[in-house]
């Protein structure tokens, strides 16, 4: 697939947070597809076959290498959807590259040279997560890496940082750097609301948030997509339920986001 993400091609990444299963997987990306083909968003599901970052050790982690591609790839060849995972280890690369379009660097990883260079040696498009722990100033150095191997197919994706003890905040200063840079930026609405490990064996979260970050950061005319994960009963939802959006409210928010984006074209 040859995608374009850019401010003319505004790309919505959206699905689960963790794979849980096929049937799950093709519903979201199905209704999603819809929702982003009405407003005329480009639209990638996005889904992880495995979470390696748990706050406890008795946390879902996923379905597994094997399964978790086949759901994903079930997507793929029945929709025509696109993919966006997140990788962790450099063995397990060569495998999810024959399924995802994106390769995603996690936010607690975005420093392993080692892992990006061997995501972005794929060819692949390159999705690096600000880490919570830094400046934005430093995920050029993030970037060059991608660059270093021949692939000039890389995003940065802003997720919030760290404020305190179980708390994010978002600097809306900070799209405008990475902006700086010439890449396509993304923002990371769920994960930028989220209370690490608040819940004490979990990741809390603050919801009712969402909207109001969405719209800031869409406002601010520097952002070529936005990353939402998104669950149709997220209460239910093996992992980040506290953080998800239910996937109801989603043609709402696709719909304002729509409008937003027509005024800052104007300006």
């Amino acid at each position: 697939m040859n995608l374009q993400i850019n401010k003319e091609h505004f790309t919505i990444i959206a699905g689960p947070c963790a794979a849980e299963s096929k049937e799950l997987c093709l519903e979201i990306a199905k209704e999603m597809n819809a929702m982003c083909n009405r407003y005329n968003f480009q639209y990638v599901f996005k889904a992880s076959y495995k979470k390696a970052n748990r706050s406890s050790g008795i946390s879902y982690r996923g379905p597994g290498l094997k399964k978790g591609l086949q759901f994903l790839s079930a997507v793929k060849e029945e929709l025509g959807i696109p993919i966006l995972t997140d990788v962790h280890c450099q063995t397990e690369i060569k495998r999810v590259a024959q399924v995802a379009d994106i390769l995603q660097i996690p936010a607690f990883l975005c420093r392993q040279t080692e892992l990006i260079e061997a995501s972005a040696n794929t060819g692949k498009i390159i999705n690096i997560k600000k880490g919570q722990f830094l400046a934005p100033e430093d995920m050029k150095l993030a970037m060059q890496k991608v660059f270093n191997t021949g692939n000039d197919k890389v995003l940065i994706t802003e997720r919030g940082t760290c404020f305190g003890y179980h708390n994010l905040v978002v600097d809306f200063r900070g799209l405008q750097i990475m902006d700086g840079y010439n890449i396509p930026i993304i923002f990371d609405v769920t994960h930028s609301i989220q209370r690490p490990s608040s819940g004490g064996e979990q990741t809390g979260g603050n919801p009712e948030f969402i909207e109001t970050l969405t719209r800031a950061a869409v406002a601010t005319g520097h952002l070529s997509g936005l990353f939402i994960e998104t669950h149709p009963e997220p209460k239910k939802a093996k992992s980040d339920a506290l953080s998800m959006l239910p996937l109801s409210q989603m043609n709402g928010l696709l719909k304002k986001i729509k409008i937003i984006l027509e005024c800052v074209r104007k300006l």
